[in-house]
């Protein structure tokens, strides 16, 4: 199956400055529609769904400052990108205090902005898939809520602390699989010392004792490489 090409709404005045970036853009894999003035971009980020807005200040029938009012009320998340000529202090911070995650005078380097354009979108991707890594688990008898940092079993909750819930959420998303100790450490701990080896391994007898309750469930050192979270269904 053909992957999805990322979707770029390009707001540009310039007849031919717009043709040459949409050629380009659409040269690097992306999928770019031109408008020439903000009225007619706002009528088709209205229509389609856009990854990001590359979007002109100075254009016809509404600016690009308008126009970027406008598609933060239709969604307030979507990347915004200012392209322009107008370098005062000002304007660059008019752009920022709208929401732009970037801006860039011009005249500009194509390759600059594809890189720009390429690390906005890597960020925003890994934002949405955080936002939608699963945070509800059940465990056996228990119920555990990461985003609440509530472990509970028949009708007793009990809070975890950060670092318990961090840890107890990594060993639910390798459920019954390896969870390498580097892994938890760099991500918990910042980096895999001794030291905070030997703190992660009190955190984990933390977790047993939590967990004690069900005979189905078992924490598994695998020595040397990690745990396992071990659940009999």
């Amino acid at each position: 199956m053909e992957e999805r090409k990322p979707h770029i709404l390009l707001a540009e005045d310039d007849t031919n400055l717009g043709m040459v970036l949409k050629n380009y853009l659409e040269l690097n894999d992306y999928e770019v529609e031109l408008c020439r003035d903000g009225i007619l971009a706002l009528a088709a980020f209205r229509r389609e769904k856009f990854d990001i807005c590359l979007l002109d200040i100075m254009m016809p029938n509404m600016d690009g400052f308008k126009l970027a009012e406008e598609i933060r009320d239709v969604d307030p998340d979507v990347p915004l990108f200012f392209l322009s000529a107008k370098t005062m202090k000002e304007d660059i911070i008019q752009g920022y205090k709208l929401g732009a995650d970037d801006y860039i005078s011009k005249p500009f380097d194509s390759e600059l902005l594809l890189l720009k354009i390429k690390a906005i979108l890597k960020r925003n991707q890994e934002l949405n898939q955080k936002e939608e890594e699963q945070h509800e688990f059940n465990i056996g008898d228990y119920h555990f809520n990461a985003r609440l940092r509530t472990l509970a079993k028949d009708g007793q909750s009990h809070t975890l602390s950060p670092k318990e819930n961090e840890l107890l959420h990594m060993l639910c998303e390798h459920k019954n699989d390896l969870l390498p100790r580097e892994v938890a450490l760099k991500k918990i701990w910042g980096s895999d010392t001794y030291f905070n080896g030997r703190s992660m391994d009190v955190y984990i007898a933390k977790l047993r004792k939590y967990l004690k309750e069900d005979p189905n469930i078992e924490i598994v050192n695998i020595h040397g490489n990690g745990f396992r979270l071990v659940v009999k269904e």
